[in-house]
């Protein structure tokens, strides 16, 4: 077992020797990220992403440490288990008090594996080479590297061979998102929130400074690419939300569907609309006391 935990989590130490005791009395050896063996330099072998095989990685922390995991992962298909020591937590889902039974249902075969899409992006230099492509989750987002700097994009998306341009915008940059991601930054944005099951690749614009730019759900076999206008000044692309490179005036974002996914872990009973609801406040009347009157004036 895989274990990354969270950074500066005051509740890291004693979850994670809960979750080594765990281990210890089934007989699981545990390999501890940087973080985690940090805290605990006996609990186990150090990990080391892309070399060690482990059948299930945990990550303790938030949606962010879920997200390193998920990065950590790759395209293995190794399980993600994310134990929820964050604030809202709605990809690591399983909260602390309930981590020892959500492992011995995964142990005993009742969880289900949800396989997430990724995004993958490379970035076309000056002549045509590339740089190594990365992945993300949730979404990948080119923006100004100063605060409040306005950047000038152009964007394309490809279809089958067939290159058609979308247009080009003045704003604070733009997110490309799977529809996990739908629910981060794009949401934020002013983006819909796209069921996982929805196969699709979205694109939201970040406060444009025209009405006429609005989200678009684009298939997922298209190709986006991105490219600079003239003043953007500098410009960097993060990979959910970590920086990843920064742009030259003449670069090209080309941004596709990874052939691979993610599989985090849920159970039978978990709902994404559920969640939506606990987490998010989403589609939740609040009904008033008949005791109030009306909540309208006369």
């Amino acid at each position: 077992m895989g274990i990354l935990g969270r950074t500066h989590s005051a509740t890291l130490p004693d979850v994670l020797d809960r979750l080594l005791a765990w281990c210890a009395a089934r007989g699981v050896e545990p390999l501890l990220g940087e973080n985690a063996l940090a805290v605990r330099p006996d609990g186990g072998r150090p990990y080391r992403a892309g070399v060690d095989a482990v059948d299930l990685l945990v990550t303790l922390g938030g949606d962010g440490t879920l997200l390193r995991g998920a990065r950590a992962a790759g395209t293995s298909g190794t399980p993600v288990l994310g134990v929820n020591l964050g604030r809202l937590g709605f990809l690591a889902s399983v909260p602390p008090e309930e981590m020892e039974g959500a492992l011995d249902r995964f142990a005993a075969g009742e969880a289900l594996l949800d396989h997430r899409h990724t995004l993958e992006a490379r970035v076309v230099r000056d002549g045509g080479a590339e740089d190594e492509p990365f992945p993300a989750l949730n979404d990948l987002v080119i923006h100004g590297a100063r605060a409040a700097r306005v950047v000038h994009l152009t964007l394309s998306v490809e279809v089958a061979g067939v290159e058609d341009t979308i247009g080009s915008f003045s704003g604070d940059g733009v997110i490309i998102s799977t529809p996990t991601g739908s629910t981060a930054y794009s949401l934020s944005s002013g983006g819909p929130i796209v069921a996982p099951a929805v196969d699709c690749i979205l694109v939201t614009a970040v406060s444009p400074h025209t009405m006429a730019v609005r989200p678009l759900l684009l298939p997922p076999d298209g190709i986006v690419r991105i490219g600079l206008l003239p003043r953007s000044g500098e410009v960097v692309v993060t990979a959910d939300g970590r920086e990843v490179v920064s742009l030259d005036a003449t670069d090209q974002v080309v941004i596709r569907r990874s052939r691979g996914s993610v599989a985090l872990v849920r159970f039978p009973e978990d709902s994404f609309f559920a969640t939506l609801r606990q987490k998010l406040n989403w589609a939740v009347e609040s009904v008033p006391d008949p005791g109030q009157g009306s909540v309208f004036p006369d």
